[in-house]
């Protein structure tokens, strides 16, 4: 019984992660029409930010001071994303889509060198976060207390963001906007300080999911592209463009991805993929998602 808990809890914790990264690709395609190839490093810069931050101040700081330190990716990753709108993407509104798919591949690449170039190619580490929380007791087995925080900031953060969209006055000018841009310009809406924001908070929301897992595995080169690739499974089983498809396929993918690890480790990306074809047959906009 023990074992099911702890992979159960690993669920969440994969599930957890997954819906930051793939709930602000789904925002941002939800109300600007943008698949973001460069989400994935939008992440990273997150993780590599609260990595460097915490290893600044380690060791000449009490403990505290580092878990409040824990969100910098996050409002890093968002201020990255207010520079990005409105000078390289806005664009190429007006532009077919291939053109917005090769400037954020294009994003993509030059991201992983400016982190390489500004970090080094060595991982970088904030493990001083996640043994400070200790662990504690699940039967006789050993539970790492940080990943039960992670859990609950991501289910926290996910019932913040669903009261932002559907229970605040910006969130009905976002789902205007993204329902129909053209009524909603001529109702007066600024549609372009509404994309700006959308696509900073899609980008908060992707670096929090850098900042709350490089504790538990580090920041590395290449994380952001391992990252997109599960994003994307998550959002074609979900529906690209729904925040509750999104949480409904990092769920799916989480526990998958966790059993899958468990049982079959040689096919467990495969079964992910097979999943998400299995969807893409049956219901080609995804579970939750519209055509």
């Amino acid at each position: 019984m023990e074992t099911l808990i702890i992979h159960l809890l690993n669920s969440l914790l994969y599930a957890s992660v997954l819906f930051l990264i793939a709930g602000g690709l789904s925002l941002i395609y939800g109300v600007m029409r943008i698949v973001n190839l460069a989400h994935g490093n939008i992440y990273a810069v997150g993780a590599y930010t609260t990595a460097w931050a915490v290893g600044r101040i380690e060791g000449g700081a009490p403990t505290i001071a580092l878990y409040a330190i824990l969100p910098i990716g996050a409002v890093a990753a968002a201020a990255l994303g207010a520079v990005l709108e409105p000078t390289l993407l806005r664009p190429l509104y007006k532009r077919p889509e291939e053109y917005q798919l090769l400037i954020t591949f294009g994003l993509l690449l030059v991201l992983e060198d400016v982190m390489r170039f500004i970090w080094g190619a060595y991982p970088l580490s904030a493990s001083a976060l996640f043994e400070g929380m200790g662990s504690f007791s699940i039967g006789e087995s050993i539970y790492p207390a940080y990943n039960l925080a992670v859990i609950i900031v991501g289910g926290m953060a996910a019932a913040a963001l669903w009261a932002f969209v559907y229970r605040t006055k910006f969130g009905v000018i976002l789902r205007a906007t993204s329902q129909n841009m053209r009524m909603a310009s001529a109702l007066g809406v600024n549609v372009n300080q509404v994309y700006v924001q959308a696509f900073t908070l899609g980008c908060f929301m992707a670096g929090l999911g850098g900042a709350i897992i490089v504790p538990q595995q580090g920041a590395v080169l290449g994380m952001g592209v391992d990252a997109l690739i599960l994003a994307f499974v998550v959002v074609v089983i979900g529906g690209l463009g729904s925040l509750e498809g999104a949480l409904l396929g990092a769920l799916m993918v989480g526990v998958v991805r966790e059993f899958g690890i468990t049982f079959f480790p040689e096919i467990e990306l495969a079964v992910l993929y097979l999943m998400a074809a299995i969807v893409l047959l049956i219901r080609p906009a995804g579970l939750l998602g519209r055509a």
